[in-house]
């Protein structure tokens, strides 16, 4: 039986620009055994604002070898959140799939690393 879900709390325009959405392309994948939940260790090229790491749920769809290369879409204006031994410095997004799975959100076309989500 499906629930139906509220949409969240109505925001101004100006409050959507606070989030500082950004895509960047994954250019190291390692395991963290340490998680509780299954998950990689993400660094991801944000072009001019640099590398920044992020921990990500997404080991039941991907590989790590696959997600090399692939561009990201990351919450980086979010403070840096320590995780077991770990830093991650953004919030790499996803939608869950009918199992709850994650799948990330990307591009369908390449863009350049830091472009912004508007």
């Amino acid at each position: 039986m499906e629930t139906k879900q509220e949409i969240a709390q109505q925001i101004q325009y100006a409050d959507f620009l606070k989030v500082d959405i950004r895509v960047g392309t994954i250019v190291c994948v390692e395991d963290f055994p340490e998680a509780r939940k299954p998950a990689y260790k993400l660094e991801i090229d944000f072009g001019d604002l640099g590398r920044k790491r992020s921990s990500a749920q997404i080991t039941h769809h991907y590989c790590k070898e696959d997600l090399v290369g692939k561009q990201v879409l990351a919450v980086v204006n979010f403070p840096p959140r320590q995780i077991g031994k770990f830093m991650s410095e953004v919030l790499t997004l996803g939608l869950p799939d009918d199992n709850g799975h994650v799948v990330l959100l990307e591009p369908t076309l390449k863009v350049p690393n830091n472009g912004r989500m508007f």
